[in-house]
């Protein structure tokens, strides 16, 4: 026999060799409320279907926790695309990105130039494939794991056509590498699937634009699918992000390690700097255009989305167009401490935007509009108390106040002064880039690991803290956020196609900082293993990234005061 731990025993058990993970979930009390998906196994995370041959301490998960939802959806991305395979073999399915309620994918049809042409997919197909991946579902089928050497499947990978997938596989420094199978099919992922297919009980495919929108059930909910709201400008900027990409050929990860490998960093880099620069004039522009009525430009945006940056350089192209930017700090107008909103638990909230003193903003705003001159408060916030400095503020001909701050496209921040004196704008690294063909990025992964090198380098937060406290900001992200990214006049996309590349030359080595015992240990390793398919850029190449640039928020070196 060998002895366990059981995380939700707070014991131990007894379990015969050769006994898998699944098999033990269904002999005891998982403390799971929702069906089990898959474990951490010494804190790393492992499928079902992991065999037990000698002492662990184990903890089940259901998809409740990220790494089970991850793991359902990896699951579920192979039930559309074996769907897809059997349906509509003449097409390629890619999964493009992240949607705020599930998951972007489109056929597409390889050209003689080696493009795709994505073939709309309509009510119609996407009816089918829900159908079959009913069916596939149904049928039980098992998820079967293997291993296969290096070339062995780079050469399935790429006899299926899935040229990415082959040219990622193949970039692996590994001489075999696990392939999972589906009724025959072979893929790979990038973390663990369910035991089987009758595992998946809820999931929706959906029309959505020129593709289809898989869903999967409510991280607060499993057992039910949050209602879909089609969000039509952030849908805009993905597809905007997904085009470029397709023009340059960057299809996926395997085509930018490509890239840096022929030495073509530094153009990578100038081209996605010069799209951005494209976009922060073309902002400077609409707010230029609307001169005769705009006074006041918010920007919203997530944790390490580059909203700071993003403002220092809409205020550039405004003084090239001779507009003067004025800035007003949001934080400077929240309420003395003793007037600060509590949550549930009695704790002061500031991240609720009636811990902002919105009167007395909206006060101020308007006696600015008027060409008043205004008394300018700053908050103190080891007293928690606002006092004034004797700063002063009066607003001339062809001046324009900028504000940033989580709660700028909220309604009820501007609901004192008139709406057509407000641009709103929302940033976000809205990454459209993918491993390959079926394996996406998250966004939330993105800027996670650039605030992983930021908190680093500019606050001496280590990165275990970083991840610890991550669930607490998307949470806050979520209620304060993203329900107003909507309400922006323009969304304005930070990803830079080189920034993975980039970004793992700078959080790898502090990741592998984590010890095993750590509670941030499993998701450490989770990002470990997602950047080592990423070439990272050379210290000469990350030089080569300008001091103006979005990065710099991040990994320092930048010509703007934070």
């Amino acid at each position: 026999m060998i002895t366990i731990y059981c995380d939700s025993l707070n014991g131990f058990y007894d379990c015969t060799p050769g006994m898998t993970v699944g098999e033990l979930s269904r002999k005891i009390d998982t403390g799971c409320k929702y069906p089990v998906v898959a474990a951490l196994v010494d804190n790393m995370l492992k499928e079902l279907s992991f065999k037990i041959y000698a002492p662990h301490t184990i903890k089940f998960i259901d998809c409740t926790h990220s790494d089970g939802r991850r793991t359902y959806s990896r699951s579920l991305s192979f039930v559309l695309q074996k769907a897809a395979v059997d349906l509509y073999p003449e097409y390629s399915l890619f999964l493009d990105y992240t949607l705020p309620n599930g998951l972007y994918g489109e056929l597409r049809k390889k050209t003689e130039d080696g493009n795709y042409v994505t073939e709309p997919a309509g009510a119609d197909k996407a009816g089918a494939l829900r159908k079959r991946m009913t069916e596939l579902i149904e049928a039980d089928l098992p998820f079967e794991k293997t291993k296969m050497p290096n070339n062995e499947a780079v050469a399935l990978f790429r006899k299926n056509g899935r040229s990415e997938k082959a040219s990622l596989v193949a970039d692996m420094e590994k001489f075999f590498v696990s392939v999972y199978w589906l009724d025959g099919y072979p893929d790979t992922f990038y973390g663990p699937l369910l035991e089987r297919t009758g595992d998946i009980s809820v999931f929706d495919l959906i029309p959505y634009g020129e593709g289809f929108c898989l869903q999967a059930p409510s991280a607060g909910d499993p057992t039910v699918i949050s209602p879909y709201k089609y969000q039509d400008k952030l849908s805009s900027v993905f597809k905007e992000n997904a085009d470029w990409c397709s023009i340059l050929g960057a299809h996926g990860i395997g085509s930018v390690n490509e890239a840096i490998r022929n030495g073509e960093a530094r153009n990578l880099i100038a081209l996605a700097e010069s799209l951005h620069e494209r976009k922060y004039v073309k902002i400077a522009d609409m707010i230029y255009e609307r001169r005769d009525k705009v006074k006041l430009v918010l920007i919203a945006g997530p944790s390490s989305s580059g909203k700071t940056t993003t403002s220092k350089r809409i205020a550039l192209q405004c003084k090239v167009l001779g507009m003067r930017p004025l800035v007003i700090a949001m934080d400077d107008y929240f309420l003395n401490r003793d007037k600060t909103p509590k949550d549930a638990n009695g704790e002061y909230d500031f991240e609720s935007i009636y811990a902002l003193d919105l009167p007395f903003l909206g006060t101020q705003l308007n006696d600015l509009f008027d060409g008043k001159e205004v008394d300018m408060p700053k908050y103190d916030f080891v007293k928690g108390e606002r006092h004034f400095d004797g700063r002063k503020m009066r607003m001339k001909e062809g001046d324009i106040l900028i504000m940033e701050g989580i709660h700028a496209l909220n309604p009820e921040l501007t609901k004192h002064i008139d709406g057509e004196k407000v641009f709103r704008v929302f940033a976000s690294a809205l990454t459209s880039l993918s491993v390959d063909e079926n394996n996406y990025i998250s966004t939330a992964d993105n800027r996670l690991l650039r605030r992983i090198v930021r908190d680093n380098f500019t606050r001496g937060i280590t990165p275990e803290d970083t991840i610890l406290r991550w669930k607490s900001v998307r949470s806050g992200e979520e209620r304060n956020i993203f329900p107003f990214q909507e309400n922006a006049d323009v969304m304005f996309n930070s990803a830079l196609l080189f920034e993975l590349p980039l970004l793992r030359y700078y959080a790898e080595p502090l990741l592998e900082r984590i010890p095993p015992l750590s509670e941030a240990y499993a998701e450490s390793v989770r990002l470990l293993k997602f950047l080592s398919y990423i070439t990272p850029l050379t210290p000469d190449e990350t030089d080569s990234v300008p001091p103006t640039s979005v990065m710099r928020e991040f990994i320092g070196g930048s010509t703007f005061e934070y």
